[in-house]
């Protein structure tokens, strides 16, 4: 560390000289180390390219925004948090490969209902350059699998746990209910003094009392709140009881849509709750197929052309009459879990096949032969003989439990992390 304060001190020297010594007309605006965190840094360019982007979202209106001051706090705890987690990344050698960081940016393009040049043209718009953004998506996506590999282990759920939430689900339905909470969180560790817990008491209740003003809580959030989400208007998103935390859960129960409850005492500070939207339970339904195939599976002396045109004969040779597709399925499909049956796979969920055959029995008419097509296992000609709906609520019962819990004990777990982590830090901000 002693090491690292040297190097950055001395880069700092070194630009002041490049400044003081240029002629006037050549001086312009270097960026520089604003934090060091550990054995990192955060540049002041990384705090003014993010507020940036703060200022362009949808949860910011000038009209009742933050005082420039606070928002740079906020900004830049994300930031630290951010640089902390990307150093555990490094240590654990967690990297994202190009394919999945263009996958990633077709999805925010796709949530947004836009092409990736649009999401760009966007982007670049709102002042961000499109490297710059690139890099903030990787970066995203390395936390989260830094998050994901250390708090999930630190998640234990038991069989009786789920079957207790099971029997709970079967007889309450209020618990079906799910609810949109928005959060404002006064931090205040449970070490802190007794002094400093009332201070920050203090604070929420002067929250609460701007929210019971008509202050709007998306404003206050991005203004007051320390969580995670403070960006985002304090959004937590969608949760039932079973997988909010326990705290939350107590006091959220029956409250409708826009009220506010709090502030509510835990181990990272106090919390002011608001429900932002409710709905009911989705009945859960699957579609299944029937359907049957033949695989022809390519090898040293049968060629892919050479196994495409037998596919190609044999659903002649069908549509002809000339012979059956149970017969010819017995004879020369590869798949020995079928090929007894005459092909037949029996009752499925498409997306339990491979994506090129899954695309195939979602798409194609109900009794028609399919074209060859290939997959990862070969070439096959398949055959949708039904289609029938399901309703999957009973059997995805304990799948929808332990999924709850998870959910729960993950979020709890991931706020107590993320707090340890941050005061188990060394962070110091650089005067310049």
């Amino acid at each position: 560390m002693k090491y690292l304060l040297t190097l950055v001190l001395a880069i700092s020297s070194v630009a002041l000289s490049v400044i003081t010594t240029a002629p006037a007309h050549a001086q312009q605006t270097l960026d520089r180390v604003a934090v060091i965190v550990d054995e990192g840094v955060i540049l002041q360019s990384q705090i003014d390219q993010m507020i940036q982007q703060v200022k362009s979202g949808n949860n910011f209106e000038d009209a009742n925004a933050p005082t420039e001051q606070v928002l740079e706090t906020q900004v830049t705890e994300r930031l630290i948090l951010q640089e902390l987690q990307l150093q555990m990344a490094e240590r654990m050698g967690v990297e994202i490969g190009e394919s999945q960081l263009e996958q990633a940016i077709t999805r925010v393009a796709q949530e947004r209902e836009l092409s990736v040049d649009q999401l760009r043209a966007q982007v670049t718009g709102d002042g961000i350059s499109w490297p710059t953004f690139r890099e903030q998506i990787r970066n995203e996506l390395i936390t989260s699998q830094v998050e994901r590999a250390a708090v999930q282990r630190r998640v234990s759920i038991t069989p009786q746990e789920i079957n207790n939430l099971v029997e709970l689900i079967e007889s309450n339905s209020e618990t079906r209910t799910e609810y949109r909470l928005s959060q404002i969180l006064i931090a205040s560790p449970s070490d802190a003094s007794q002094q400093e817990q009332e201070t920050a008491k203090r604070r929420a209740e002067a929250v609460l009392e701007l929210l019971e003003e008509g202050q709007d809580f998306a404003d206050l959030a991005i203004r007051s709140s320390s969580g995670s989400n403070a960006l985002d208007g304090g959004d937590l998103g969608w949760m039932t009881e079973n997988t909010m935390p326990t705290l939350f859960a107590d006091v959220v129960q029956g409250k409708e849509v826009g009220e506010v409850v709090g502030p509510l005492r835990s181990g990272v500070g106090f919390h002011i709750l608001k429900v932002a939207d409710k709905r009911g339970e989705q009945k859960v339904e699957v579609q299944e197929v029937k359907a049957r195939h033949i695989l022809i599976k390519p090898s040293v002396i049968l060629s892919d052309k050479r196994a495409k045109e037998m596919l190609t004969k044999f659903r002649e040779q069908v549509q002809q009459g000339e012979k059956t597709f149970a017969e010819l399925a017995r004879e020369n499909s590869a798949d020995p879990g079928s090929a007894s049956r005459g092909g037949d796979l029996g009752w499925s969920r498409p997306d339990r096949y491979a994506p090129e055959f899954k695309q195939m029995v979602e798409t194609i008419e109900q009794g028609i032969i399919s074209e060859p097509f290939q997959t990862q296992f070969g070439w096959h000609i398949v055959e949708v003989t039904d289609r029938r709906t399901l309703d999957a609520t009973e059997e995805s019962k304990q799948d929808r439990a332990y999924q709850m819990i998870f959910a729960r004990k993950y979020r709890e777990e991931l706020d107590n992390w993320q707090q340890e982590i941050r005061d188990r830090a060394y962070v110091r901000r650089v005067v310049q």
